[in-house]
């Protein structure tokens, strides 16, 4: 069985050799582990630095189109190299690398076609008591519109199989995690919460600069996916 761990970057010079290191390099029942960097127009040593931790698979976007862009070219990239399971982490090293053998292990078992990361929210020491309380609003209101059991809806850090890898096509813009999720359900796809550990923040959050930016464009996002995924209800309201 195949694993691809691809890792979206967009100016990851100091992080990624941080986040690279973390990750495993050897999991049970796992034949093949490969790591692919998507480098969303960086305009440091982020290829460089890849390159000299050994990464042989690196996808280069010559500008900067943001996260889902980049997450969606990882996704085609790992279909093409044959991956059974692709696993999505952040550059940035938010996520422990340790968790993937809990992410993927539902796949393995048959349990789930994509399992998401659930951070510990409340625990989350750079989080503000703000920014805690909209990720569980816009959490909540996600489990409403898409009849899922979803925890945490805008964790990055996901396992998914490849059948459901072949089902996921991004539309949106901004980010693919709410989208991911709403496709899924609309697909009958199974899936499954893991709950994980986070690191230290090593900088600042690029997808926005203050929590005003990331509801609006999250509402925006969400009425979008409404409109492409459930028209009938959005005209007869």
């Amino acid at each position: 069985m195949k694993l691809i761990i691809q890792i979206p970057c967009y100016n990851e010079e100091k992080t990624l050799p941080i986040t690279f290191n973390d990750l495993p390099k050897k999991l049970d029942n796992i034949d093949e582990i490969d790591y692919v960097i998507i480098n969303d127009g960086s305009t440091d040593n982020t290829v460089e630095v890849a390159k000299k931790l050994g990464i042989k698979h690196i996808i280069n976007i010559k500008k900067n189109q943001g996260l889902a862009n980049a997450f969606k070219c990882g996704l085609k990239y790992a279909i093409e190299q044959n991956a059974d399971i692709i696993v999505n982490t952040d550059a940035d090293n938010q996520y422990c690398g340790a968790d993937i053998e809990k992410l993927i292990k539902p796949i393995i078992n048959g349990e789930a076609d994509i399992v998401i990361g659930v951070r510990p929210i409340n625990y989350i020491e750079h989080f503000s008591y703000l920014k805690k309380k909209l990720q569980q609003l816009g959490s909540w209101f996600v489990r409403i519109i898409s009849k899922t059991n979803v925890i945490d809806a805008t964790s990055g850090f996901r396992a998914y199989s490849r059948n459901a890898a072949l089902q996921i096509n991004i539309y949106t813009d901004f980010t693919y995690t709410l989208e991911t999720i709403i496709l899924a359900a609309k697909k009958k796809l199974i899936i499954k919460n893991v709950p994980i550990s986070v690191n230290k923040k090593l900088r600042e959050s690029r997808l926005f600069k203050s929590n005003f930016q990331y509801i609006l464009k999250s509402v925006k996002t969400i009425i979008r996916l409404t409109l492409l995924y459930e028209p009938l209800k959005i005209y007869f309201f």
